[in-house]
């Protein structure tokens, strides 16, 4: 993983050097993960060049609502984050962890023990990096499969210039700057009439390991003047004017701990689908369940863990019946946990206000309004 040390100065590269930074990490061997323009959405996924960045596009979000757009420059990364998270490749949705086969003894267990692809994450914006490091702390234990991919992924994150409508990750205190680490190389994209004056659509790099230091020395690039530097920080400054959406995060655990009988509950109860969705796009969230499976001769079984949902109403099944039956009492859990327990847990809150969970709701609930109005609930009855 990355680790902090005293920064070089930051370069500038343009869009010829991104195709070589590119380059440079698949002949390192990594698989370069970043975002592209796919079945109407910008989605993660392996690209097979640079060029397939979603070079001129935007997003347009709102509660339970997203499409794309056409910008007016040809931006890389102008856009906020899509539907996926990073942590698709680091905890996948599914996985086998081993299989066994009958032999003339009894059965032979083999455990799945395929080394981990290399990847090369282009694009995490800080929201997501800041994820990754929660997920660091959850899910990191030594020798575990996800420690080992982890490991091994070069993080390139984007500092956002342009917040989109969702998006309160200043408020978290988790964007909209990927801060001195948690990177290998951090770009900010250069581009558009509010850094017209910085020499044409470029990236400023910012170099936050040692092996990210390494690989830049392979790209094309030049010294960053003043001007560069500073037109660069302060956009990223600027966008935190700008979010979408904010979150009062004083005496927040507090709130969740004492809301548990609040009325609101039963306001978004009425609301809530119950399927899912913001936990499978949350970057953070991290649930599994294991299932077996057996063949018809009964000769060969495997066992699989998946992603599940604290929104399954099968998640809290115990001997004799589901401890969280009604919507209320599963939605309540997520959020108190998301904004509350987690801090008992992992030293932080589980939500770095990327906004996933207000756009992919079907029906559109905000947690940013949900708090609001538990707090309001609250200040009136003290």
């Amino acid at each position: 993983m990355p680790t902090a040390t005293a920064p070089p100065a930051p370069r500038l590269i343009d869009l010829d050097g991104l195709g070589a930074l590119y380059r440079a990490l698949v002949a390192d061997g990594y698989h370069v993960i970043g975002p592209a323009v796919q079945d109407g959405a910008i989605v993660l996924r392996e690209l097979s060049s640079a060029a397939e960045l979603p070079f001129g596009w935007g997003v347009e979000l709102e509660p339970g609502g997203y499409r794309l757009r056409r910008r007016d420059d040809d931006a890389a990364f102008g856009h906020a984050a899509g539907p996926q998270s990073w942590k698709r490749f680091l905890h996948p949705p599914r996985e086998r962890l081993w299989s066994a086969d009958r032999t003339a003894a009894g059965f032979e267990v083999t455990e799945d023990q395929a080394g981990p692809p290399r990847y090369a994450f282009l694009g995490v914006r800080p929201c997501d990096l800041r994820a990754i490091e929660i997920q660091d702390r959850v899910l990191g234990q030594p020798g575990s499969r996800y420690a080992r991919r982890r490991a091994g992924a070069f993080v390139i994150a984007v500092n956002c210039t342009e917040p989109g409508e969702t998006c309160f990750c200043a408020s978290m205190g988790t964007g909209p700057g990927a801060g001195q680490d948690g990177f290998d190389l951090a770009l900010t994209e250069m581009v558009g009439p509010v850094l017209a004056n910085t020499g044409g659509h470029r990236f400023l790099v910012d170099v936050g390991s040692a092996r990210g230091a390494a690989v830049l020395d392979r790209v094309p690039s030049q010294a960053a003047d003043d001007a560069a530097v500073q037109g660069a920080r302060t956009a990223v400054e600027s966008a935190a004017d700008h979010m979408g959406r904010d979150m009062d995060t004083g005496g927040l655990r507090e709130l969740m701990a004492g809301s548990h009988g609040a009325a609101r509950w039963d306001d978004v109860a009425a609301r809530c689908l119950t399927c899912g969705n913001c936990t499978m796009a949350c970057p953070t969230c991290f649930c599994t369940s294991v299932e077996d499976s057996t063949d018809l001769t009964g000769d060969h079984a495997e066992r699989w863990e998946r992603w599940d949902s604290c929104f399954d109403l099968d998640f809290s099944y115990l001997h004799g019946g589901s401890v969280r039956t009604s919507p209320k009492s599963r939605y309540r859990q997520w959020l108190t946990h998301k904004l509350g327990t987690w801090h008992d847990q992992f030293g932080s809150s589980g939500c770095v206000g990327c906004g996933r969970c207000i756009v992919w709701c079907p029906v559109g609930i905000d947690l940013t309004e949900e708090v609001k109005a538990l707090r309001e609930e609250q200040e009136e009855a003290s």
